[in-house]
This record gives C-alpha cells, structure tokens and sequence, in this order.
C-alpha cells in the first residue's frame, strides 16, 4: 500500500481553495461597495465568497472573496444598507454581480503585498 497518498488518521484533508492570508488581506480592506458607491461604513469589513452563478451549495474558493461591510454582506447588525444575503435580487439591481467586484478586489490584494 502506497502511504504517501493517503492522509494521516485523524486528519482531514485541507479544503480546496482555502487561503486563509487572502482572507485577512480581504478584511482589512474597506468596503467596495461603500467605497465604490460614496457610502459611509458603519461596520466591519468582512470577506463575502461570491454567489451569483457559482451554481450549487458550493463555496467559491478564498481568492475570489470580495471585502464588504456587514451591512452590505449580512445586515444583521448594520441594517442601513441592501444586504447581499437578506436581499439578493435588491443587491444585485443595485450594485451588479458580486463577481463583477473580484478582478478589483484581487487588485487591491495584490497592492498590499
């Protein structure tokens, strides 16, 4: 039996996509909708995983999080704003895609390295 491919007992195997330093970059940025739209943050950056047409229960991997305040992302605390996960098509109507903010987003990432 090969044992160099098997993963160890107890251990599971790392998630694909996952970059947990790209998160924390993501989450120190500001808002790209606050930004983008002249809207004042109100809340933590958090780091939204991109929805529309991902297709699927499927997480989209870290690298193509986007960084969005909590009132544009969950609203659950911050509730002035159209939250992506509470209004999805209102979200949308209003500011495009998620997925149009990725190519920016990794932008920025990179600007900070």
């Amino acid at each position: 039996m090969n044992v160099a491919n098997h993963q160890t007992l107890g251990q599971r195997p790392a998630k694909q996509g996952r970059d947990m330093k790209y998160l924390r970059a993501v989450r120190s940025l500001s808002c790209v909708i606050c930004d983008c739209f002249g809207e004042v943050q109100n809340s933590a950056t958090q780091a939204h995983h991109v929805i529309h047409g991902r297709g699927g229960m499927a997480k989209t991997p870290d690298r193509m999080a986007i960084p969005l305040c909590e009132g544009h992302h969950l609203g659950d605390f911050d509730t002035s704003k159209t939250a992506l996960h509470r209004e999805p098509d209102m979200w949308k109507e209003a500011y495009g895609l998620d997925t149009e903010w990725v190519a920016a987003t990794q932008d920025r990432v990179e600007g900070l390295v």
